[in-house]
C-alpha cells in the first residue's frame, strides 16, 4: 500500500485540546486558520449557499479545499460521510465539523452560525410580508406560479436520491414499503426511520453485499496538497468525560428555551407545542430537508393546524430561493402557527419569537452531533453495520420523499382534496371538477426546464414566479 492510499493518521492531541475543547462555548480563537480569516470565509460561504445541500456542499468544497487548500480531498470527504450519518442538514453540520476542525470548538459555532443567519433573515422578513400581505394580487400571484415549480423541485429530488440510494431490487423494495407505509397508511415518519435502521442493522450483517452503504465519491488523485499541516488540525482524544460535558452543554441549550416557555406559559401554549414538536423532528431528519417535510407539512396542517396545505409550499419555496438550509422552512411554519394564536402578544411579535424558537430548537442539536461525535468519526466511519443502516434508511427516504410529492401535488393541481378512511386505509380523494389547469402547465414548464433543459432551479423559479404574477393580476386565475 502507497503512503497516498494510506488511511490518514491521527494527528497527536493539540496542546490543551483534550481538556479546553469539550463541545462547550470554551475553545480560543487560535487554531489551524487566522480567526478573522476563517470568519470572512465562513460569511462569503454563507451567502452563497443557494440550491439545496448538493449545491451547498459544492460551494464548500470549492472554497475550502480547491480554493484555500485548509483541507485534504480525502479530510473532506470523510466528514462528509459522517455529516451523512446524522440527522439535520449535512450541509450545516459540515461547516460545522470543517470549522472545528480548523479553529476548535468556537471555530464551529461561528461556522455553523453563519451558515444559518443569512436564511433566517430573509425567511424572516419574508414571513411578515407573506403574513401581512398576503391578500395582495401580486403576493397571491409570485407564489401561485412558484408551487408548481417547487413540485418539480421535489420531483427531481426524488430523483436525485433515488438514484444514489436504490442500488438494488431490495433498495427499491424498502422505498416502496416507505411510501405505501406513509401515504395509505400514516404510519409516523419516526416509525419508519426506525424500521428501516432496524432492517439494514440486521442486514448489513446477514447480507452485507445487498445492504453495503453507498459511496459519496472519492478522493481525486490529483488533488493538490493542502497548505494546512495534518498536524495543527484539532485533535481531541474522545473520552466519557468529555462525552459526557458536551451532551449537558448543548442539550441544556437545546431545551432550556422550550422548558423556560412550558414553566412560565404551560405545555399547551403554542410555543411550547413547537418547541417540542421541532425538536422531535431535528432527531428524525434523516435524509434532508424534504424527507421530513412530508412529516412536518401533515402534522402542521392536519394535526396542529398551523399551515393551509398551499401555505406549506409557499414557505418551501422561500427556503428555495434564499442562502442556507432548506430545513429552514421549519421557522415559516413556527411563524404562521405563532401569529394565528398569538395568546396576549402582538401576532407579528409571537410570530417573530416562534421563528426564533423554531431555528434555535432545529440548528442546536446539530452543534450537539457534531462536537459529541467529531472525536469518534474514524470509529464510526469503519462501522460497516452502521453504514448499511444509514444506507437503508436513505432507501426509505426516497419513499417518503416521493410521499411528500405526490401529497403536494394532490393540493396544486386540485382546489380540494379530501380523505376517506377504510380501515387502517388512508385514501385521498381529490373533487376532480375542481382540477387547476395553469397550476398543471406550470408545474410541466417547470419539469421540462428542470430535467430536459438543465435550467437552473433560481431561473425556474423566477419564471414561474412571473408567469404566476400574470396569470393572477392580468387573467384573475
Amino acid at each position: 500500500m502507497t503512503e497516498a492510499d494510506a488511511p490518514p493518521r491521527d494527528p497527536p492531541d493539540a496542546p490543551g485540546d483534550a481538556a479546553a475543547d469539550t463541545g462547550g462555548a470554551g475553545g480560543g480563537p487560535g487554531g489551524a486558520v487566522p480567526f478573522g480569516e476563517a470568519l470572512r470565509v465562513w460569511a462569503r460561504v454563507a451567502l452563497l449557499s443557494f440550491g439545496g445541500p448538493a449545491g451547498q456542499i459544492a460551494v464548500v468544497h470549492r472554497i475550502v479545499v480547491d480554493e484555500k487548500r485548509w483541507i485534504s480531498e480525502r479530510r473532506f470527504l470523510h466528514a462528509l460521510n459522517y455529516c451523512m450519518l446524522l440527522p439535520g442538514p449535512e450541509a450545516m453540520q459540515l461547516v460545522t465539523y470543517i470549522g472545528w476542525l480548523l479553529n476548535r470548538t468556537l471555530g464551529g459555532i461561528v461556522a455553523g452560525a453563519l451558515f444559518v443567519a443569512p436564511g433566517f433573515l430573509a425567511i424572516l422578513a419574508l414571513s411578515v410580508l407573506y403574513a401581512q400581505h398576503f391578500d395582495s394580487a401580486a403576493v397571491q400571484g409570485v407564489f401561485y406560479g412558484v408551487k408548481p415549480a417547487v413540485l418539480a423541485i421535489v420531483v427531481h429530488a426524488v430523483i436525485r436520491i433515488g438514484r444514489r440510494a436504490l442500488h438494488n431490487r431490495v433498495m427499491v423494495g424498502v422505498a416502496a414499503g416507505a411510501f405505501v407505509g406513509i401515504f395509505f397508511f400514516g404510519v409516523p415518519f419516526p416509525l419508519l426511520i426506525a424500521a428501516a435502521a432496524l432492517l439494514g442493522f440486521v442486514g448489513g450483517r446477514v447480507l452485507p453485499s445487498v445492504f453495503h452503504a453507498t459511496d459519496h465519491g472519492n478522493a481525486s488523485a490529483a488533488a493538490p496538497a493542502p497548505v494546512v499541516p495534518e498536524s495543527a488540525l484539532t485533535s481531541v482524544r474522545p473520552s466519557l468525560g468529555r462525552a459526557v460535558r458536551t451532551v449537558a452543554v448543548w442539550g441544556g441549550l437545546w431545551w432550556a428555551p422550550t422548558l423556560a416557555l412550558a414553566w412560565w406559559l404551560g405545555w399547551k401554549n403554542v410555543f411550547v407545542q413547537q418547541g417540542v414538536f421541532f425538536s422531535q423532528t431535528a432527531v428524525v431528519t434523516f435524509g434532508g430537508a424534504y424527507a421530513v417535510l412530508a412529516y412536518v407539512a401533515q402534522r402542521a396542517v392536519e394535526v396542529f393546524g398551523w399551515l393551509a396545505p398551499g401555505e406549506m409550499l409557499d414557505g418551501l419555496a422561500m427556503a428555495e430561493t434564499t442562502p442556507g438550509p432548506l430545513i429552514q422552512v421549519l421557522q415559516f411554519v413556527g411563524f404562521m402557527g405563532a401569529q394565528r394564536d398569538p395568546g396576549a402578544l402582538d401576532p407579528v411579535l409571537a410570530g417573530v419569537l416562534a421563528s426564533v424558537l423554531a431555528t434555535w430548537t432545529t440548528f442546536i442539536p446539530c452543534f450537539l452531533w457534531i462536537f459529541l461525535g467529531a472525536p469518534y468519526i474514524e470509529r464510526l466511519r469503519e462501522n460497516r453495520t452502521l453504514n448499511a443502516a444509514m444506507s437503508t434508511i436513505t432507501a426509505a427516504v426516497v419513499g417518503v420523499v416521493l410521499n411528500l410529492g405526490v401529497w403536494f401535488a394532490l393540493h396544486v393541481v386540485f382546489a380540494e382534496v379530501g380523505t376517506r378512511r377504510i380501515g387502517p386505509l388512508r385514501l385521498y380523494v381529490p373533487e376532480w371538477s375542481g382540477v387547476d389547469v395553469i397550476a398543471l402547465l406550470i408545474g410541466a414548464g417547470a419539469f421540462v426546464a428542470i430535467f430536459r433543459f438543465k435550467r437552473g432551479m433560481l431561473t425556474v423559479l423566477g419564471v414561474c414566479a412571473a408567469v404566476g404574477l400574470i396569470a393572477v393580476t392580468l387573467l384573475g386565475v
